[in-house]
């Protein structure tokens, strides 16, 4: 049991619709869905009872929606009050899916990182430090939305995208003979698709569009099972386990990379959110990454990319 995951159990009760949840919290509706059926895993008690129609409390949600509430309250006063005997202030950083190992240990002496419990889409988190709801996460956006919301981006580290095809076939397949998925849901895959789309047009892979959020989690690899030739996966799936069946083929010709930014507003002036932002990116090389050998892929509006140009 999570925290974010008693934080989307309350959100869900007060709306009692997983659309309007889901667009509310800016994440994929079957990632909503899955994680409530993971809560109720843990607890072992259905929370909702819920058909294609309407949403409702079952008997031990409405028993349980108050302590849910309560520990998300204590959770909160918790790091306010460590931030408080610290002495340190407070720094907000969110993230989507991917974060150093060691991100709390590298941050300055003087601040209290905290880390945001809602693992929200590239995009919503861009939009979050725009807004003042974030100082800093860990995201990749275009630079043209980088320059619309007013925010800059630091280089923190990259992941190399494989495809996932049917078989035990390991070998290397060139790009142009893979798929990538565009899902029909903008609001939560917004990032991705822009991914997706430019990595289509540069390469020769197969665009496939779906409607069923499975750019991650099962449906990706329904998605793969259907398809009829390697499908690149996408950032959320890099740490997953391999269903049996199916098998990682790395891709090259050239080689896919999705780099993940430290995403701060341009005229931030809080020396400890710049200390941060120091202390986090300080010694990152885009070579030691592969960003910089020849075989590597960025879409033209990456911030690194663009930066090159």
């Amino acid at each position: 049991m999570e925290l974010r995951q008693l934080g989307y159990f309350v959100a869900v009760a007060e709306e009692l619709n997983f659309g309007r949840t889901a667009a509310r919290l800016r994440i994929a509706g079957p990632s909503l869905s899955q994680q409530i059926k993971a809560l109720e895993r843990d607890l072992g008690v259905r929370l909702f009872d819920r058909d294609r129609r309407s949403v409702a409390l079952s008997a031990h949600g409405e028993a349980l929606l108050a302590d849910a509430r309560a520990l998300l309250e204590q959770a909160d006063l918790l790091r306010r009050r460590a931030t408080e005997l610290a002495g340190a202030e407070a720094v907000r950083l969110g993230y989507v899916s991917w974060r150093p190992t060691d991100l709390v240990e590298r941050a300055p002496l003087v601040v209290q990182l905290h880390i945001d419990a809602w693992v929200l889409p590239s995009h919503a988190q861009a939009e979050r430090v725009a807004e003042g709801g974030l100082d800093l996460a860990i995201c990749w956006t275009p630079v043209a939305d980088l320059a619309a919301l007013g925010l800059r981006a630091d280089l923190l580290g990259a992941d190399r995208l494989y495809a996932v095809a049917e078989g035990a076939d390991t070998s290397v397949v060139r790009a142009r003979d893979v798929a990538v998925l565009l899902d029909a849901d903008t609001a939560s895959w917004s990032s991705w698709n822009i991914y997706a789309a430019r990595f289509a047009r540069d390469t020769g892979a197969e665009l496939v569009r779906i409607e069923d959020g499975g750019i991650t989690g099962p449906g990706f690899f329904e998605h793969v099972r259907r398809c009829g030739r390697p499908v690149l996966n996408s950032p959320k799936t890099q740490a997953g386990p391999m269903p049996q069946g199916l098998a990682r083929r790395s891709v090259a010709g050239p080689a896919p990379y999705w780099p993940w930014y430290l995403v701060s507003r341009q005229d931030e002036a809080r020396p400890s959110v710049l200390a941060t932002i120091r202390a986090l990116t300080d010694g990152v090389d885009a070579a030691a990454l592969e960003l910089e050998d020849p075989d590597s892929w960025l879409p033209s509006m990456d911030p690194y990319r663009s930066s090159r140009s």
